[in-house]
């Protein structure tokens, strides 16, 4: 007999009071929050939108329900999942969801608004019983292929007595508390294609809680503070390449250097690549999760082909400008939304067809929150960095709009820039090192003083270069940045 919960989710319509307070049309944005159905642990696991604007939110306790903003009533589409981290929705009566064992197809094959049919699509991948086994995904390339990503085990579980998959304990480390690959293929982002054959991408992730394709099929990861990774980055991610954590090289084709945590840090270090973006730590992002790309959104038009990504341990999301400089792509974040009414655990994000962001909160034992809020963006323009680019001695700072005259001077006191990178180290995080401020040679506005030229006195790849700004007014003085950070991950130098 169905419980009482399960029967108001299938055969009622919840009704959900949006809490709506519509700001001004002046402001650029506002948020609400919207209702979550009486019973429901609304920690959002993932969520997607549908053609026609209905939303699909996964929750970690195992339901996905649809969320329609119109009338505003929830209805339940299948339940009882493992911590189903990933949905993609492929119509109105099909989705992909990537739950903790598998990746597995939910289908309504009756048309009475009930997943009834559950199809494994992959679940070659091996599990412990580790606490921190979570999977992420899927996203979808223009040629049809799936790519997931597998957390690896966490130092500060056990493991049970019955694994699944073969089993290398070689991926763990004897000696220092560290998360493990002892089963395939934890810490890999995996590819799937369209006939369901999987290829191990890339190694080298210890929580990747966060996975995206740019406009150009180019994929990129989320990755977390911890062992071996000094502050939470982003990863342009390419096949066959290792991205820093050594436990999950156990599992590269070939592997024969026996346990990677006993290599040499220097030789660990030759093996990685660099993150393409680092957020450094308590100032811009701790947790970082889902990016999400802003696609022919014609209120964030000045923003177009960046990512927005979630932010679990803050009120904030941070958006990420990105180039390609020598066939390498770096770029610099900086804070997109803060308060305002946003809540912390800003785990996962989707735009709906109309343009609105929404953002799924979760806390799961963590630092977070719990519920679905929206962003509506007004269409007025916002007054604030539109990106960064790198030159040969300095950068290159593009505005929104045009800087009042009286605010752009003196360069001194509007503009001060310091540089810092990290320790990659078997250690949990790492400080600034390295860390001095770096004069600015010259600075000159150009464009209607909507470009600003920053000649620096040194400029090195491998720091992240931190550019404050103070305060400054647009034209008319009717709005401001104040107090702003920008974070450049400076990997190359244009030739």
């Amino acid at each position: 007999m169905k419980s009482l919960y399960y029967y108001l989710l299938c055969v009622t319509t919840l009704l959900a009071s949006c809490g709506e307070n519509y700001s001004d049309e002046s402001e650029v944005y506002y948020i609400d929050s919207i209702s979550t159905p009486e019973g429901l642990t609304a920690e959002v696991a993932a969520l997607d939108a549908m053609p026609d604007g209905r939303i699909v939110a996964s929750f970690m306790r195992g339901e996905i329900m649809i969320y329609n903003p119109q009338t505003k009533e929830w209805k339940l589409f299948a339940s009882g999942l493992h911590e189903p981290l990933g949905i993609k929705v492929i119509n109105d009566k099909e989705m992909l969801v990537m739950q903790l064992p598998e990746l597995t197809l939910l289908k309504d094959t009756d048309a009475d608004g009930l997943a009834d049919e559950f199809q494994t699509v992959y679940d070659g991948f091996g599990m412990t019983g580790n606490y921190h086994e979570f999977t992420y995904g899927p996203v979808e390339d223009k040629n049809g292929n799936l790519y997931i990503a597998l957390n690896s085990s966490s130092s500060g579980g056990g493991i049970s007595n019955e694994l699944r998959g073969d089993t290398l304990m070689i991926g763990k480390s004897k000696t220092d508390i560290a998360m493990f690959s002892v089963v395939p293929y934890r810490g890999w982002v995996m590819k799937i294609d369209k006939q369901l054959n999987v290829t191990p991408f890339a190694s080298g992730f210890r929580s990747p809680n966060g996975i995206a394709l740019d406009a150009k099929d180019r994929l990129y990861v989320t990755e977390n503070q911890g062992d071996w990774v000094a502050s939470s980055p982003l990863y342009h991610v390419e096949e066959g390449k290792h991205y820093g954590h050594p436990a999950s090289l156990v599992w590269s084709k070939g592997w024969d250097s026996g346990n990677p945590f006993e290599l040499s840090v220097d030789q660990l270090d030759s093996m990685r690549v660099k993150p393409t973006i680092i957020f450094p730590h308590n100032l811009l992002a701790n947790s970082p999760t889902q990016p999400i790309l802003i696609k022919n959104n014609q209120k964030l038009k000045d923003f177009e082909g960046q990512f927005i990504i979630g932010e679990m341990s803050s009120e904030r999301l941070v958006r990420v400008m990105l180039e390609e400089v020598n066939g390498v792509m770096q770029g610099a974040a900086t804070i997109f939304i803060e308060g305002n009414g946003l809540r912390k655990g800003n785990n996962r994000l989707v735009f709906s067809p109309n343009g609105d962001l929404w953002i799924g909160q979760a806390d799961h034992g963590w630092l977070g929150d719990r519920g679905i809020q929206r962003i509506r963006f007004t269409g007025k323009p916002a007054f604030d960095v539109k990106d960064v680019k790198i030159k040969k001695d300095g950068f290159e700072l593009n505005f929104t709009q045009e800087v009042a005259e009286e605010a752009v001077l003196p360069i001194d006191s509007l503009v001060k820039i310091r540089r810092y990178k990290y320790h990659y180290h078997k250690k949990y995080g790492s400080d600034q090192i390295d860390v001095a401020a770096i004069p600015i040679e010259k600075a000159d506005w150009s464009n209607s003083r909507r470009k600003l030229n920053l000649k620096l006195d040194q400029l090195e790849k491998g720091y992240v270069y931190e550019i404050a700004l103070d305060k400054l007014n647009n034209e008319g003085l009717k709005d401001s940045i104040q107090n702003k950070l920008i974070m450049y991950t400076v990997k190359e130098l244009p030739h």
